[in-house]
Order: structure tokens, then C-alpha cells, then sequence
């Protein structure tokens, strides 16, 4: 599909049952896909009293962002050691030491204490699942992603040290790590030497060095310092050809806390920092957001910073000032992913990483902001209306190159009310490999996995293997609204927010835009929608397709179909009652699955919409409302 931003029209498609007015047409913003603004938007009216959120002007652009100002000595330093030039040739006068530590890190990340203690009775745990350390293949076959990054990037170094008393953890780390060793003496290609697990695995050992060098054995501590020191070199050179751009950012963490942190650093951290700032510029998008549109790799990119932070702290250096900004420009796009119990909404593959964790992030970043409401370029719609909030996928999947985990979501969404989750996606590809098998990966990132619509049981745009994305969703339309009540006058009509927005991903196919209006009620117990296919192009408009709407549900919603076939009662832990109503198709219960933040599949349900309908085109609306 070409990449050339195309016009989708944008002709007002009434909610006949709504009790709103039809809005006039304005121009839209459409995004490329990458989710990069293509054309702007006029300025939107203010938003309504009631939504929680700052507004999109107030983010930082990195185009603005460059590297501190240096003298020109360290200019050329700089050149000479992008060069390959040993930082021992830029000073010739001083004898080359043996690889020391010139500092001690505070790590600002506590780890799992659960997952330590296992580690300690001698396995690894991650995502419900308990590997034996002996059984671990340290080279050779591919692990699952997760369980790569977890033992090729010693993120278990943490959950280590956070398990007990370190003279009780110190044991358990040189067992690990002198294994690691052996199975990878030396760079030979392997998932062990991806830049991005280097990058973390070295980070680690800076900040964990405690666990890894206060045994008795001296020539131990000395292999450690040598493996440290030989394991930055090794990125020094490689650092450019990471597998993604998160990766690299990884790498470059990775280079500046050893040039920080190991003596005859100087050159390697001037080096490190041009390197991390361009890194980060390529990475996020002017709003914050990761190009990956992954929360799992936006919490990634944060832990990066957060980390490195602390390397500066311990070296009694202050970072350059793009990075604590960068970090700020981070933490809000975050936050906009939360629902009201403040844990993480399930999008391009995350699950529902539970507030603590967040939370415990977001006060080690140090950064006091509130969530963005409408994340342009990294795509995603927060809707907050007093206790209800809907959070909408309005861009293009990720590019290919920038994808981990891509998941073909558009238009998809999530909404709650209160702490309670109602309507969800499935989530959960990103920590396949546990109690999620690997098998399921690949549907779990399937348009049929989200609660949007599909035609055919074709996705919205082609999910590829590891983690990757095809052609289909190019480009998005998106008209956001406030719509004024009349309650201040007397009258019942509270007013609400409208969305609409538009994706060609079945327009090659079946010569079809999706369309999807939804509207919620300012007091946050409403919501209505509609979704439309508007044929455009010229493919045939002859015979019929399939298509199906899919609402998938909490695991705690409990549901009662209703007389008719058309309407469905949910019933909220909270003791709510809430109905969802079809205006014209039947509605049909089936299972679902929802992950987790730790990984873990729980049974759910879904309601799903299917009809067959003419290639001309055809509307579906149909009401979310809690009862009285």
C-alpha cells in the first residue's frame, strides 16, 4: 500500500437515537504511518469542564533538542573517540590502569521480591512460569522475547537484590553469571550479543556491581571488571547496529554509564551522550511517545533515563539537560494510557502493568505531570468524563522497523468507569512466552483481539512474525469535539465529547473506509457509537461480506443476554448495572481472554455484533449506558 497521505471523506454519519445535534465538518489532522502528523488540524475548541488533562501544546519538541555545549577540546576528544581512537591515546602521559569502578549506584528501581526468592531456590520466574537455572540454555536456541531480556540482559540482577540481605544474594549472582559466561565467551552473533540486551546487560552490572563483585575471590571480581570493560568496547563499536531504535537507546545507556562509572571514562561519556541524545530524538515523537507505540517500550525508554540517572548521581556529575527533559516529555503520553484503578491499558501487545509499578516508576522519574489528552503522533485518544474514561487507538499501526510487539488495534478501545474496567482489548503478545504460550502471540495481536471491527476476520492491517507489521492501516482522520449542554440552563442534556475517526486498512481489499463515531456523555455514563463502511475507490461494490464488531469485556463483568437478542446486561463488582444495546443486529456472547500485567491469560467474554452486509457499505450504531 502506498505510503501518500490520502483524504477520507468526511461527511457527518447522524446517531439517530442519540439526542445530539450533527457537527459540521472540519478540517482533520491525518497522520502517516508512523503516526507523524501530515497535515495540521485548526485549533479545537476548549475542552469541557471536567477532563483531567493537559493539553497537547504544552509537550516538548526534540528537533529543538541538541547536545550540551562543549569546548572545543572535548569536541575533538569526542571526533577522535567516534573514531575508534583509544581513550588511552587521548591522553598519552597517564599509564592505562586495570578496569575499575569509580562509584557506587543507588539502583531507583526496586525489583520483584517474589521473583528474587525464586531465583535464590534456583529458578528463574517471570510471567507465572518457573524456569531452573540449570535448565536455561545461556546460548544456542532462541528463548521466548521475554525470557531473552530477562536473562541475556540480567534484568533479574534487581529482583535479586531485592529479595534479601546482599552477603545472602552475592552466592546466587556468581552461580548465574559464571554459567552466562561460559555459554558466551565471546561475541559470536547469538541473542546474547543483540545490541539491545548488551546495552542492558552492561547497565545492570554497573548499577548491580555490589551483587557481582563483593564475594572473597579476587580473580573473580577482576574477570568481572575485564567482562565489564570488554562488554562496553564490544558496544562501543556495535552500538549502530541494533535491531530497533529502542535497542540502540539501550546501548548508548549502556556506554555512558561505563564512561561514567569505569576510569579513563571521559571521552566514552561525551561519546555516549551525542549518541543517546540522537538516539532518543529518533525514537520518540515530538509529543513523547514512543515510535513503537508500545506502553511496555514507553515504561522501557523511561527505566532507561531513570537508570542512567542514577549513574550520574553516583559520579557526582549532573546529565546533560535534553535528557531531563526528554524524560518529562515521557512520563504524560504514560499516564494517558492509565484507567481509574491507575493501571495500564492493554495496547500493542502490553497487559495491565498494575499501579504500583507505574507508580513507583513515575515517582523514580521524578516527574509531577498529569496525563495528555490527545496524544497526536503517538496516537492514542483519552476521553476523561468525571468517573468514566475512554481511551481510543486513532493512528496507524508502528512502522515495521520501529515495531516489537505491532498489534493491528486501529480505531480499537478500551473504556472504564471508576476502578472498573468494562470494555478491553486482549493484550498480552508482548509477555507471550510464560502462561501466555508463544503459539498465541500471533492472534493476540490480530484485529479480532481488539474491540473494533473487522471484515472477513481479515485484519485491519497484516500481522507478520516477530512482532512485525504489513500494509493495511496507512492513514487516520481524526475529529475530536466538545459539545456543549444545556444543563446550566435547565436543561437534561449534560453534553459529551465526540470522536470520529477513519482508517483505510480494507480500502485495497474491499474498497471500504471504517468509520467509527463515538460520543460520551460529560457525567461519564453514556456511550454511544456508530461504525460505519463508506465504499471510496473503485473496487466493486457487487455481493457481500462478513463483519463482525467485537466488544471484548472485563474478566469481572458478569452478563445476561436479554429477551430480544439485541440488548445485554452487565453487572459490575461494584454492584452497577450497566446495558449494551445493538440498534438493529443481534448480539452473541463468546469467550475471550485477558491478560494480565504479569502475564497471566484470565478468562473473559466478548460480545460480538456478526452480520453479513453488502460491499456498499453499511452503519452499525450501538449504546453503552449504565442504568438508573
Amino acid at each position: 500500500m502506498e505510503d501518500t497521505p490520502r483524504t477520507i471523506g468526511r461527511g457527518s454519519a447522524a446517531l439517530d437515537d442519540s439526542g445530539y445535534a450533527g457537527v459540521p465538518d472540519r478540517p482533520a489532522l491525518t497522520l502517516g504511518p508512523g503516526g507523524e502528523p501530515l497535515r495540521r488540524e485548526s485549533s479545537a475548541p476548549a475542552d469541557h469542564p471536567g477532563v483531567d488533562d493537559v493539553d497537547t501544546g504544552r509537550a516538548l519538541a526534540l528537533a529543538d533538542f541538541g547536545t550540551n555545549s562543549l569546548s572545543p577540546g572535548e569536541r575533538l576528544i569526542r571526533l577522535a573517540y567516534s573514531w575508534g581512537v583509544p581513550a588511552g591515546a587521548l591522553n598519552p602521559f597517564r599509564k592505562r590502569a586495570r578496569p575499575r569502578l569509580l562509584a557506587t549506584v543507588t539502583n531507583p528501581l526496586r525489583g520483584d521480591r517474589g521473583a528474587g526468592t525464586a531465583l535464590r531456590a534456583g529458578h528463574f520466574l517471570l510471567h507465572g512460569v518457573k524456569a531452573p537455572i540449570a535448565d536455561v540454555a545461556f546460548s544456542g536456541p532462541r528463548l521466548s522475547p521475554p525470557f531473552e531480556r530477562m536473562v541475556h540482559g540480567f534484568l533479574w540482577l534487581r529482583d535479586l537484590e531485592a529479595c534479601a540481605p546482599r552477603a545472602q544474594c552475592v552466592p546466587v549472582a556468581e552461580r548465574v553469571i559464571s554459567a552466562w559466561l561460559a555459554a558466551n565467551p565471546r561475541p559470536d552473533g547469538t541473542p546474547a550479543w543483540d545490541v539491545g540486551h548488551t546495552g542492558h546487560r552492561l547497565l545492570n552490572w554497573l548499577i548491580h556491581a555490589p551483587l557481582l563483585l563483593s564475594g572473597p575471590d579476587r580473580a573473580f571480581r577482576a574477570r568481572i571488571l575485564t567482562e565489564i570493560d570488554q562488554t562496553a568496547r564490544w558496544l562501543d563499536r556495535h552500538v549502530g547496529r541494533a535491531e530497533d531504535k529502542l535497542a540502540e537507546v539501550a546501548g548508548w545507556c549502556g556506554i555512558t554509564a561505563a564512561g561514567l562509572l569505569l576510569n579513563d571514562g571521559r571521552a566514552r561519556t561525551l561519546f555516549g551522550e551525542a549518541g543517546l541524545i540522537r538516539a532518543l530524538g529518533d525514537a520518540i515523537g515530538a509529543d513523547g511517545g514512543v515510535l513503537s507505540r508500545s506502553p511496555i517500550c514507553q515504561i522501557e525508554a523511561i527505566a532507561l533515563l531513570v537508570r542512567l540517572r542514577a549513574c550520574y548521581a553516583a559520579a557526582r556529575q549532573d546529565p546533560p539537560r535534553q535528557l531531563d527533559a526528554i524524560l518529562e516529555l515521557l512520563v504524560p503520553p504514560l499516564l494517558s494510557m492509565l484507567h481509574g484503578d491507575g493501571a495500564l491499558g492493554n495496547w500493542q501487545g502490553s497487559g495491565a502493568i498494575d499501579a504500583a509499578a507505574i507508580e513507583a516508576l513515575v515517582g523514580a522519574s521524578g516527574v509531577r505531570t498529569r496525563p495528555l489528552r490527545d496524544t497526536r503522533q503517538w496516537g492514542y485518544q483519552r476521553i476523561a468524563a468525571r468517573r468514566g474514561l475512554l481511551i481510543v487507538d486513532a493512528a496507524p499501526p508502528p512502522h515495521a522497523r520501529h515495531a516489537r510487539d505491532g498489534c493491528a488495534s486501529t480505531l480499537a478501545f478500551e473504556f472504564s468507569h471508576g476502578v472498573q474496567r468494562i470494555v478491553v482489548n486482549c493484550g498480552g503478545a508482548a509477555l507471550a512466552g510464560g502462561l501466555i504460550p508463544q503459539r498465541l502471540a500471533q492472534g493476540l495481536r490480530a484485529t479480532a483481539a481488539h474491540s473494533t471491527l473487522t471484515i472477513d476476520d481479515f485484519n485491519s492491517t497484516a500481522v507478520l512474525i516477530n512482532g512485525k507489521l504489513g500494509a493495511g492501516a496507512n492513514t487516520v482522520d481524526v475529529d475530536r469535539r466538545a459539545m456543549p449542554g444545556d444543563v446550566q440552563t435547565g436543561g437534561p442534556n449534560p453534553g459529551a465529547t465526540r470522536l470520529e475517526a477513519s482508517h483505510d486498512g480494507y480500502l485495497s481489499r474491499y474498497g471500504l473506509i471504517h468509520r467509527r463515531i463515538m460520543l460520551l456523555r460529560d457525567d461519564g455514563t453514556e456511550l454511544r457509537g456508530e461504525d460505519l463502511l463508506v465504499p471510496s475507490g473503485r473496487k466493486g461494490r457487487r455481493g457481500t461480506i462478513g463483519v463482525a464488531l467485537r466488544f471484548h469485556l472485563d474478566p469481572a463483568v458478569e452478563l445476561a443476554a436479554g429477551q430480544d437478542g439485541q440488548g445485554v446486561t452487565l453487572a459490575l463488582p461494584d454492584g452497577s448495572i450497566w446495558q449494551f444495546r445493538s440498534a438493529r443486529d443481534a448480539i452473541t456472547i463468546e469467550d475471550s481472554l485477558w491478560a494480565d500485567g504479569q502475564g497471566r491469560p484470565h478468562p473473559a467474554r466478548q460480545l460480538v455484533i456478526q452480520t453479513k452486509v453488502p460491499r456498499s457499505g453499511e452503519s452499525f450504531s450501538w449504546l453503552l449506558k449504565k442504568m438508573r
